[in-house]
C-alpha cells in the first residue's frame, strides 16, 4: 500500500492496525494536507457486516465537531472495492502506548481524563454512544490533547453489544456490567469505560482482567476492584471518589452524565493545580489578614443595632478595596457577634492574623465610637482609639480607623496620596441611616421577606435621589421580590433596571451597582453577557465580594462553564465560610452542574449554618433525590413546605421529588392545588410547567414553559435545570424555550441532564 495512490490520496508509510482496519499516513493531493486513511481490510470487503459497521463509524465521528474527537473528512469506496475513512492526522501516540511505559501522574491522569469527558459529552448530546472507550482508541498529541477515535461500533443509546448472530462486540477489559450482559446500553457504558481508563492510568493497570476472556467477564460482572488509593499513596479523596463512582456495577449508582464526571474532573484538575500552586499561595497568605468584629451597640436604644452593623460593614468595605490585605467578609465575623470567645480562637477559626474589635454609642447628634486593632496571636493590642464626633463626623471617623489600621499594618496604599478609603456615598444622613436601616433588613430577607428592605431603601431615595448605593439596593430589592414570586416579574423588572441604571449613571464605580445589575439579569432578564461583565467589574472594584462571586458561579454554571462556576463557588466560600446562603448559593452551582452529592453536602453545612434556612432544605430535597436518596428527600422537602405555609415554589419543588420516587397519585394532588390556588393569587408558569413534568403531563408542561417564557416568569432559567424536565430536554418545543432565553442549545450542562 505504501507508495500507491488511492483515491486522491498518496499512501506515505504505515501507523497501525486493528480489528477493524489498518491506518496510513497519506498525502491529500486535492487539498495539500496530511491525514491518516483508514482502510477496511481486504479480508473484510465482501463481509456486509463489516462494511456497514466501517461506513456507521464514519456517519458517528463525522456528525461530531468538538476538540477531543478526531474529526473525519470523507469515506469512499474505491473502484477496486476498497473502503477508506480520512481523518484528521492525530501527531502523538495512543494511550496504550504511552500506558507501556506505566502509570502516569495523577495530574495527567485526571486531566486527560476530563478532555475525554469532554468529548463523550459532545458525543452523548448528540445521541451517539461509543461503547469501546480504551487506551487503544484514546491518542494523545504532542501538545497533551486528546482525541477519541474508531467509533466502529457506536450506537444509538439502547442498543447492545451483542450482534445477530451472538457475538458479543467490545473490549471485554473495558466493558460495562450490562454491556457484557448483552443487555441495552446508554451513555453510562462510556462512563464505565472510562473510569476503567483512569483506573488503569493511575496505577498502570486496569481494574479487572483475567487469564481468558471468561475470567475478564467474570472480574467484570462480580469483583469488586482493588480500592485504587490503596494502589496510589496519596490519591486525593476526589479522585478516588471519581473512580469509585464511575466503577459503580448498578448504572444508577454510577455517574448519569459524561457532564457530571466532566465537572468532577474538573474540581478534581483545579484542586490538583491549586495545590501544586501551594508554595505561591502560602506566600499570598502571609499577606496580612483582617477580621471587623461587629461593633457593640452601647446605645441607649437597641433599635440603633443597624447602625452599630452598618459601622461595622463600612469598615469592612473600606479596608477590602485594599488589593495587598484578605479582609474576612462581614458575614462571617458577623457570627461572632454577643460571642464571649477568646480572640486568639476568633482568629483561629477566621485564619487571620490581625482583628478589629469596637463599640459605638449613639445618642442625638452626637458619636462615642471606641476601635482597637487586635494581633490575633497573642491578644495583644497594637492600637487604640476613642472619637466624639457629631454624627455629620461618621465618615470621617470611618476613614480615621481604616487609616490607622493601614499604618499599623504598614500596608501600601495604591490609590491617590490623600485620598478618603470610605467614600461619602451621599450627604443626606438621614437617607444614609435609613440606607443602613436597609442593608441590615435586607440581610434577613430569607426569613422576614424582602418588604422591610425595600421600604427603608425607598425613603432614602426619595429623600436623596442621587444615592447610587441606595439606588442599587432597591433594585436588588426589587429582583428578589421578583424571584420570590412575590409580584410578577413584568412589573418587578422595569423597576429594577430603572434603579439600577440611575445608579451607575451617578457612579460608574459603585461595586454596590454594577452587583445589582448582574442580579437583576440574573435572576429577572437573563442577559448572559451583561451578567457577565457585570459580575466581573463589580468584583474588579471590589475583590471582596462573597454574594457577588457566588451569583457570578450560579451564573457561569447556568451557561455549562464548569470549571470558572466551581473556581468561583469555591472562592465565595473561602471568602465567606461562615455565610449560610454563601453556602446555598454555592450548593446550587453544584447542582446545576450535576455534582448532587457535593450540593447535598453544601447544603448540610448551610442548614448546620442556620437551620432556619427554608431554601437550603428545598435545594437539599431536589439534590437528595438525585442520588436515589428518596424517602429522605421527601421528608425534607415536605418540612420546607409546611416551614412556609405552602409557598407555591416548595409545593412545585416537592411535586419533583416525590415524582423522582415514583409517587405519582401524591405529585398529582400537588399539582391539582397548584392549579386551583393559581386561579386566585400568582403561581408563576414556570413553576407550573415544573409541576405538570413531574406528573409525566409532557405537552402541558411544555405549554406552561412557553406561557413562562412569554410572562418572564420568576426563577425561569433555574426551573430549566430540574431533573423532571430530562425526558423532553430534546423536544424541539424546548430547544426553542432555550434559544429564545440566550442558550445556544449547545449548553450541555443543561441539554445533557436527559440523556
Amino acid at each position: 500500500m505504501v507508495g500507491q495512490t488511492v483515491s486522491h490520496y498518496r499512501v506515505l508509510e504505515r501507523l497501525g492496525s486493528g480489528g477493524m482496519g489498518e491506518v496510513f499516513l497519506a498525502e491529500d493531493t486535492r487539498l495539500g494536507r496530511r491525514v491518516a486513511l483508514k482502510f477496511l481490510p481486504a479480508h473484510l470487503t465482501s463481509d456486509e457486516t463489516a462494511k456497514a459497521r466501517f461506513i456507521g463509524e464514519a456517519r458517528a465521528a463525522s456528525a461530531l465537531d468538538h476538540p477531543n474527537i478526531c474529526t473525519v473528512h470523507d469515506v469512499e469506496e474505491t473502484v477496486g472495492g476498497q473502503l477508506l475513512l480520512a481523518m484528521a492526522l492525530c501527531d502523538g501516540e495512543t494511550l496504550k502506548a504511552r500506558l507501556a511505559h506505566g502509570p502516569m501522574g495523577v495530574a495527567e491522569a485526571v486531566d486527560l481524563a476530563a478532555q475525554v469527558a469532554d468529548g463523550l459529552s459532545e458525543a452523548h448530546a448528540r445521541g451517539i454512544v461509543h461503547r469501546d472507550i480504551k487506551p487503544a482508541n484514546l491518542m494523545v498529541t504532542r501538545t497533551g490533547r486528546v482525541k477519541i477515535v474508531d467509533f466502529g461500533i457506536a450506537r444509538s443509546p439502547g442498543a447492545t453489544a451483542v450482534t445477530a448472530t451472538g457475538v458479543v462486540v467490545g473490549t471485554p477489559t473495558y466493558m460495562a456490567p450490562e454491556l457484557a450482559r448483552g443487555e441495552p446500553v446508554d451513555a453510562r457504558a462510556d462512563l464505565w469505560a472510562l473510569g476503567v481508563v483512569l483506573f488503569e492510568m493511575l496505577t498502570g493497570r486496569p481494574p479487572f482482567a483475567g487469564d481468558s476472556i471468561q475470567a475478564t467477564f467474570y472480574a467484570v460482572l462480580h469483583r469488586a476492584p482493588e480500592p485504587v488509593e490503596r494502589l496510589v499513596p496519596g490519591l486525593p479523596p476526589a479522585v478516588t471518589r471519581i473512580v469509585s463512582r464511575a466503577l459503580m456495577k448498578d448504572p444508577i449508582a454510577r455517574y448519569q452524565q459524561a457532564e457530571q464526571m466532566l465537572a468532577d474532573l474538573a474540581a478534581a484538575r483545579e484542586q490538583l493545580a491549586r495545590a501544586a500552586r501551594q508554595p505561591a499561595l502560602d506566600a499570598a497568605e502571609r499577606r496580612p489578614s483582617i477580621a471587623v468584629l461587629p461593633f457593640a451597640n452601647l446605645s441607649a436604644d437597641r433599635e440603633q443595632e443597624y447602625f452599630c452593623d452598618g459601622m461595622t460593614e463600612e469598615l469592612t468595605t473600606a479596608l477590602s478595596g485594599l488589593r495587598n490585605v484578605r479582609v474576612v467578609a462581614h458575614t462571617s465575623a458577623l457570627q461572632f457577634k454577643g460571642q464571649a470567645l477568646d480572640i486568639r480562637r476568633i482568629g483561629e477559626l477566621l485564619n487571620v492574623q490581625t482583628v478589629v474589635e469596637g463599640s459605638v454609642r449613639k445618642a442625638g447628634n452626637r458619636l462615642r465610637v471606641t476601635a482597637q486593632l487586635v494581633n490575633a496571636a497573642d491578644g495583644y493590642h497594637l492600637w487604640s482609639e476613642r472619637y466624639d464626633r457629631d454624627l455629620d463626623d461618621v465618615f470621617a471617623v470611618q476613614d480615621d480607623i481604616a487609616r490607622a489600621i493601614v499604618e499599623k499594618l504598614r500596608v501600601r496604599l495604591t490609590g491617590p496620596a490623600g485620598a478618603p478609603l470610605v467614600k461619602r456615598p451621599t450627604d443626606n444622613l438621614e437617607a444614609y441611616q435609613l440606607y443602613l436601616k436597609g442593608r441590615y433588613l435586607y440581610a434577613r430577607r430569607y426569613s422576614i421577606g424582602p418588604e422591610p428592605a425595600l421600604k427603608c431603601y425607598s425613603q432614602a431615595v426619595e429623600i436623596a435621589p442621587d444615592f447610587p448605593a441606595a439606588l442599587a439596593g432597591l433594585a436588588d430589592c426589587y429582583a428578589v421580590i421578583g424571584l420570590f414570586m412575590l409580584a410578577p416579574i413584568r412589573d418587578m423588572l422595569p423597576k429594577a433596571k430603572a434603579a439600577v441604571e440611575r445608579a451607575l449613571a451617578l457612579d460608574e464605580a459603585c461595586a454596590e451597582a454594577h452587583h445589582a445589575l448582574g442580579s437583576v439579569h440574573l435572576f429577572l432578564e437573563w442577559n448572559w453577557p451583561i451578567i457577565d461583565r457585570a459580575m466581573a467589574r463589580a468584583l474588579e472594584l471590589n475583590p471582596n465580594l462573597p454574594v457577588t462571586r457566588a451569583y457570578y458561579a450560579i451564573g457561569r454554571a447556568m451557561m455549562g462553564h464548569a470549571e470558572e462556576a466551581i473556581r468561583d463557588a469555591e472562592a465565595a466560600v473561602a471568602l465567606d465560610p461562615f455565610s449560610p446562603f454563601v453556602a446555598y448559593l454555592s450548593a446550587g452551582t453544584y447542582y446545576i452542574l450535576g455534582l448532587n452529592q457535593r450540593a447535598v453536602d453544601e447544603t448540610q453545612r448551610a442548614a448546620e449554618l442556620d437551620p432556619r434556612m427554608v431554601l437550603a432544605l428545598y435545594l437539599r430535597a431536589i439534590a437528595l433525590s438525585q442520588v436515589a436518596r428518596h424517602d429522605e428527600a421527601i421528608e425534607t422537602a415536605g418540612r420546607a413546605v409546611e416551614q412556609t405555609g405552602r409557598n407555591p415554589f416548595l409545593v412545585g419543588m416537592h411535586a419533583t421529588v416525590l415524582g423522582a420516587a415514583g409517587r405519582s397519585a401524591e405529585v398529582r394532588a400537588l399539582l391539582d392545588e397548584l392549579c386551583e390556588r393559581a386561579r386566585r393569587e400568582y403561581v408563576s408558569d414556570g413553576l407550573l410547567a415544573v409541576a405538570h413534568a413531574a406528573a409525566e403531563e409532557w405537552d402541558a408542561a411544555l405549554t406552561a414553559l412557553e406561557r413562562a417564557l412569554a410572562e418572564r416568569s420568576a426563577s425561569f432559567p433555574w426551573f430549566l435545570f430540574v431533573h423532571a424536565f430530562d425526558p423532553i430536554r430534546r423536544d424541539s418545543r424546548f430547544l426553542k424555550v432555550l434559544e429564545n432565553i440566550g442558550y445556544t442549545g449547545t449548553s450541555a450542562v443543561l441539554l445533557g441532564r436527559g440523556e
